[in-house]
């Protein structure tokens, strides 16, 4: 009898476990989608010039079609709707929220350091760039882990 209690036992904590790896390589998989979606987003962004400087020979990025095309990136990379709300069938289930968008553009001295004590973040860029932060949630297959909400941070520079 004890044997049988034993066996139950057993299995209840290798079914525990076998939940808590699961949640644990899912939640690194959608970090790691998160992060290259927003280094895709924050590039494509970088690379939107300004069309009417940059005919005056000044390097510059249209911060309007800069945000467009990034929120775009990040849409499509993520399957979000244009609220940035997950679409029906993916695996998200809140929403991305986007903390930081900034256009560091011409009119900064370069090299230009920004620094973000409270996200413990830093970047120092030689050029016009764009840096962008999200909060991204990570939802839970099981209940083992407690809930994980990221701050995934990138920037780009322009390239010319």
């Amino acid at each position: 009898m004890y044997k049988l209690l034993l066996i139950v036992l057993m299995s209840v904590v290798y079914m525990s476990l076998f939940a808590l790896q699961t949640d644990e390589e899912l939640a690194m998989h959608t970090l790691f989608q998160g992060k290259h979606a927003l280094n895709d987003a924050v590039h494509a962004a970088a690379q939107q010039s300004n069309q009417m400087k940059l005919a005056s020979g000044i390097h510059s990025i249209d911060e309007i079609k800069a945000r467009a095309v990034a929120l775009q990136y990040l849409q499509v990379n993520l399957r979000l709707d244009e609220t940035n709300d997950p679409l029906p069938t993916t695996f998200l289930q809140s929403k991305v929220v986007v903390e930081l968008f900034k256009v560091v553009n011409d009119n900064e001295a370069f090299p230009y350091t920004f620094v973000d004590a409270g996200n413990g973040y830093s970047v120092t860029l030689d050029r016009p760039g764009v840096i962008m932060f999200i909060r991204l949630e990570f939802p839970r297959t099981y209940t083992v882990l407690q809930p994980i909400t990221w701050t995934i941070k990138s920037s780009a520079e322009m390239v010319y």
